[in-house]
C-alpha cells in the first residue's frame, strides 16, 4: 500500500511537523510506503470538465484544513483520514456545536455572532447588553476559526465585551457561557470511535489550557462519563481520529472543542500511549477491510 500524509504548504509548527513524521514512521512499520506531501503543488484541479487527482496513493492522512482539496480527493475515490466533511465541521467551531447539539453531550450555552459586511457599521443597539444578560460574566468570545487557543478571549464585564465585539465584528465568531475551571481541561484522543489516551491540561498563567499557550500536560484517568462524551463527539462528527477537549463543570463533562487533527506529541509523552501507532493500525485495517468489500 501507498499513503500520503498531507500537510499544509506553509507548515512551520515543530509539533505539526513531528506529528506528520510520527504517523509516517508508524505506517512504514506496517509496510505502507508513506511520504509526507505539502498541499502546495496543485494535487487536484478541474480540467476538461472533470476533477483530476493523484492516482498513486491508496489513502491519505489529511492533516490540513483546506476545505477544497479533500473534497476533490474524495471525488477521485481516495479514502481520507479524516474525511472532508468531518474536517470542515471541526474547523468551524460554530458548525461543531450545531452538529453536536441534541446529540447527547453537554455544550456551553452559545450565541453565534451575526456576520457584519461593512467596516463602517456599528454594533446593533442593545447587542452587548443582551449577550451579557444571557450568558453572564465572565464569558468567553471565540473566533469561529483558529487553533491552539488563538483568538479566544475571556471578558469580565460589558466594557471588555464591547471592545472585543468591535474587534471581531468583521469575522465569524461566537459568545459562550464560561464553564469549568479556568486554565484546566481534559484532552481525550479518540481513534476509530474509542478513547485511547487522556491528558489533563493545566495552565497556571492563562485561562486557556492549550499546550501551545503555555499549558502543561499530565496523564489523566477519566470516568466512563467523560470517555463516553468524547466518543460520542467522534461518532456524531464522523471522525476517524480526533482530540476532544472537555471541561469539568461540577463533575459533568462539557465539550469545549473537537479537533480533527489534534496534536498528540504531548499526549504520547505523558501517557506513554503510542497514539500514532494505534491510528496507523486503524487506518491500515480500515483500508484492507474496504478492499475486501466489507
Amino acid at each position: 500500500m501507498r499513503a500520503a500524509v498531507l500537510v499544509n504548504a506553509y507548515i512551520r509548527s515543530a509539533g505539526m511537523i513531528r506529528q506528520a513524521e510520527r504517523i509516517k514512521e508508524e505506517l512504514q512499520e506496517r509496510d505502507v510506503d508513506t511520504q509526507i506531501v505539502k498541499n502546495g503543488t496543485f494535487l487536484c484541479s478541474i480540467r476538461e470538465n472533470e476533477v483530476t487527482y493523484p492516482e498513486n496513493f491508496d489513502f491519505i492522512v489529511y492533516l490540513d484544513k483546506d476545505k477544497y482539496l479533500p473534497r476533490m480527493l474524495e471525488r477521485g475515490g481516495l479514502r481520507l483520514f479524516n474525511r472532508a466533511e468531518a474536517v470542515e465541521l471541526c474547523d468551524d467551531k460554530m458548525l461543531t456545536y450545531i452538529a453536536l447539539a441534541g446529540g447527547g453531550v453537554n455544550l456551553p450555552q452559545t450565541l453565534p455572532a451575526p456576520l457584519c459586511y461593512y467596516a463602517d457599521a456599528r454594533l446593533p443597539a442593545g447587542y452587548v447588553e443582551e449577550i451579557g444578560r444571557r450568558l453572564g460574566y465572565p464569558l468567553v468570545v471565540k473566533k469561529s476559526f483558529g487553533s491552539w487557543g488563538m483568538d479566544v478571549r475571556l471578558v469580565s464585564d460589558e466594557k471588555e465585551l464591547s471592545a472585543v465585539a468591535e474587534e471581531f465584528r468583521m469575522v465569524p465568531h461566537l459568545y459562550q457561557k464560561r464553564v469549568g475551571v479556568s486554565g484546566e481541561d481534559y484532552r481525550v484522543l479518540v481513534v476509530g470511535g474509542k478513547a485511547i489516551a487522556c491528558m489533563k491540561r493545566k495552565n497556571d498563567n492563562d485561562f486557556r489550557s492549550n499546550i501551545e499557550a503555555g499549558g502543561k500536560g499530565s496523564r489523566a484517568e477519566l470516568s466512563e462519563k467523560f470517555l463516553a462524551a468524547a466518543e460520542r463527539c467522534a461518532q456524531i462528527l464522523g471522525l476517524d481520529y480526533c482530540g476532544v477537549d472537555l471541561l469539568d463543570e461540577k463533575g459533568e463533562p462539557y465539550v469545549c472543542e473537537v479537533n480533527s487533527n489534534a496534536l498528540f506529541n504531548e499526549a504520547e509523552r505523558v501517557t506513554g500511549v503510542n497514539v500514532a501507532g494505534l491510528y496507523a493500525e486503524y487506518m491500515v485495517k480500515n483500508v484492507i477491510h474496504a478492499r475486501k468489500g466489507g
